[in-house]
């Protein structure tokens, strides 16, 4: 595999800033959180789910020379994860539109920062090389909490200083709004449907700083946008919203 990524080369440890993992620009990858696991996909970075992902799936991405993203939900309570019960009732909120979950009160530092390192923990010890924290642009939504953007821009810093402790790169899921504040913050971008609301060149300053957007659409074949997000420099595909092993990548 050609190494197209800043870090992955310099044959440093993971025990400093300096090697953390930084996908570049342009840099292929695949996105499944449901159904029976795909290995086999060739691109030289995945992003599973780190509950439902076991150890053995990632060794076996490493053997083929591919980068591993952790996804876990840093912005929302989820009924059906194994420490659901950890998080107090008080900082459950209202639902955010997916079956079990609700959004949580990102202003409980204390709380949350001990919750979340366990996640960041899981996440080192199964071997990833980096995390996908959804969900950080609650402020923008209805929580059922007062949130600022000033919370969010709080929370979402001690979610990457969490990651970055461990040895892991981290990826701004969505919150455009804020990307100019925490694109040195952030190792790459992860977002959904810039091109379906006209807002990919938001994005630019990841590019800009040499860093992977990972893009994904769902109500768009990738006709409808691949010459504006690929000369744009982002890794676009369309999935299914399930977020199956089906993708359809922009060539």
């Amino acid at each position: 595999m050609a190494c197209l990524l800043l870090a992955a080369c310099s044959g440093s440890t993971p025990e400093s800033p300096a090697a953390l993992w930084v996908p570049g620009p342009g840099t292929p990858w695949q996105w499944q959180l449901s159904g029976r696991l795909d290995l086999t996909v060739d691109v030289p970075v995945y992003d599973i789910d780190g509950f439902e992902s076991t150890a053995e799936d990632v060794a076996a991405l490493h053997e083929r020379g591919v980068r591993v993203i952790c996804y876990i939900n840093a912005g929302a309570w989820e009924d059906f994860r194994p420490d659901a019960d950890a998080f107090p009732g008080e900082l459950r909120g209202e639902g955010n539109g997916w079956e079990g979950e609700r959004w949580l009160d990102i202003r409980a530092l204390d709380t949350l920062r001990p919750l979340m390192a366990a996640r960041m923990d899981l996440c080192r010890d199964k071997g990833f090389d980096a995390v996908e924290p959804d969900l950080l642009d609650g402020y923008l939504n209805d929580t059922g909490f007062p949130l600022t953007a000033g919370d969010q821009l709080a929370y979402n810093r001690m979610i990457a200083d969490l990651a970055h402790e461990r040895g892991l790169s981290v990826g701004l899921k969505n919150d455009l709004p804020q990307i100019p504040e925490l694109v040195d913050d952030f190792d790459f971008a992860v977002n959904e449907e810039c091109a379906e609301f006209g807002e990919c060149d938001r994005l630019t300053p990841f590019i800009e700083a040499g860093k992977a957007v990972f893009h994904a659409e769902y109500a768009l074949a990738p006709e409808d946008y691949c010459a504006e997000t690929t000369a744009l420099g982002l890794s676009s595909m369309t999935k299914r919203l399930s977020l199956d092993a089906w993708r359809d990548p922009c060539p």
